[in-house]
């Protein structure tokens, strides 16, 4: 974040307060969406810290209030500007309290507008650009007393200097790159996110580092497509790999168009990286994919699974599909359907087409019912889960190394995820969660497994 003046004004602003109040005031950012918004807010409230903020366990006693959306699905919309209307009768009771939406949403101009003109109770939006001007927008804001929009789309260096409020303290975000240069049909990410920029590895390197000499397990490398890292992906896997230190490593997300036999390599090959890869199919139809503009076919995507399974049979794969896109029909479905059955993914993300504004996909006819398409999510998805549930099996009598990150649904239960990113559900004390354990593998479902703690 942009230090200065600005920084020097807020730290004054924040210790007047609490030499008047006797505590420090509160800030409060709550994400939507995905693991890289959810990366920026811990950043944002790193920001907020550094200018002597202190976080707020609940939004009642903050300050100031950020709201850092989402944008990739209009329900993802409808739900901040719900949550922002909530708040009108609560920002009249406490008129000081600053309240914020940056991120996604903010940076279309036409959210960005509404939130200005229809939400007065809103007094700063910001997007995705101006995340390392927040403690300039804040003085102004502060100072002349006026609301302000900045939306601007510009392009800087990456910034390095930042201090990241983090809640989970044993997995770690590592955002690699930011932006976009895909332009998939369906998708709003390169017009909120921009252009595609990659951190220099030597900054990544610095940062796991240290994140591992923190303790941290998992780190998790971040980027709407890290196969296009511009350094490098593979090698930049096995530049984290010689790291001392007891941690795995996962990543997302991954364009098949740009995974390639290194890339597999690289995850076969470095100790550290998690035997897994998720890679987004969408549709198993050639035309489909071509109207997504995907730039691969099904028999590309069959390429690379058919190499990782050639150096590892049981190689996990996972993946994201969308049912209904415009013009799709029901055999077009079906070519789906027997990609997946033919594939065998561990997990399955499957999504119903819902029009996004602003992309090319909803300017195309779109005369597939909402029913319809939900009845072929249906079919979809028991067809997986017939095939999922064999395939699990494969893990019955083995010993997984799995990292225990929670508290299970029963008393004494816990879960955790094993290489393969799947869930495995065992017995064991809360002391355990953070840890890594040996778990044999008892039974197995189709979305994840039970097992038992081997003892040493």
């Amino acid at each position: 974040m942009i230090t200065g003046k600005s920084l020097e004004y807020l730290a004054s602003y924040t210790a007047d307060i609490r030499k008047r109040t006797g505590r420090a005031p509160e800030c409060y950012v709550h994400s939507f969406g995905c693991q890289q918004n959810v990366s920026d807010g811990e950043k944002l409230m790193g920001a907020l810290i550094r200018a002597g903020f202190a976080p707020a366990d609940k939004l009642d006693d903050a300050q100031i209030i950020i709201f850092n959306t989402c944008a990739v699905r209009e329900n993802a919309e409808d739900k901040v500007f719900s949550v922002i209307g909530d708040l009108k009768h609560f920002k009249e009771q406490h008129p000081d309290v600053i309240l914020g939406v940056c991120g996604c949403m903010a940076q279309e101009k036409s959210a960005a507008e509404k939130l200005m003109n229809t939400y007065r109770q809103v007094d700063l939006v910001f997007g995705t650009f101006a995340y390392g001007e927040l403690y300039e927008m804040l003085a102004e804001l502060i100072t002349k007393r006026r609301r302000v929009m900045n939306i601007e789309e510009k392009y800087a260096d990456i910034d390095e200097d930042f201090v990241q409020y983090r809640t989970n303290r044993f997995s770690a975000y590592v955002p690699i790159m930011y932006g976009c240069n895909n332009f998939c049909t369906y998708c709003i990410v390169p017009y909120v996110r921009g252009r595609e920029r990659s951190r220099k590895p030597e900054a990544v390197e610095a940062e796991v580092r240290r994140l591992v000499g923190e303790g941290y397990r998992e780190i998790f490398l971040l980027g709407q497509n890290v196969n296009s890292y511009s350094y490098g992906f593979p090698a930049l896997l096995r530049r984290l790999d010689t790291i001392e230190g007891d941690f795995r490593i996962r990543f997302m997300s991954s364009h098949p168009k740009d995974a390639t036999h290194e890339l597999i390599d690289a995850i076969l090959d470095c100790g550290k990286v998690c035997k897994h890869l998720h890679l987004a199919l969408q549709s198993g139809c050639d035309r489909i994919l071509k109207a997504m503009n995907r730039r691969y076919t099904a028999e590309d995507f069959m390429k690379i699974v058919d190499y990782a399974r050639s150096r590892r049979p049981d190689f996990s794969f996972s993946t994201d599909i969308i049912v209904g896109f415009p013009g799709e029909t029901y055999e077009e479905f079906c070519e789906t359907k027997a990609l997946i059955k033919r594939i065998k993914f561990d997990n399955i993300y499957s999504f119903v087409y819902s029009k996004r504004t602003g992309t090319k996909a909803a300017e195309l006819p779109d005369d597939i019912s909402d029913k319809q398409k939900g009845l072929w999510l249906r079919e979809l998805l028991l067809e997986n889960r017939e095939t999922s549930t064999e395939w699990m099996k494969r893990f019955v009598g083995r010993t997984c190394r799995v990292l225990i990150d929670g508290k299970g649904k029963t008393e004494g239960s816990l879960t955790g995820k094993n290489d393969e990113n799947i869930i495995v559900n065992l017995e064991g004390g809360k002391e355990l969660i953070g840890e890594f354990a040996d778990v044999r593998i008892t039974d197995s479902m189709n979305w994840a497994l039970k097992g038992e703690i081997v003892r040493k």
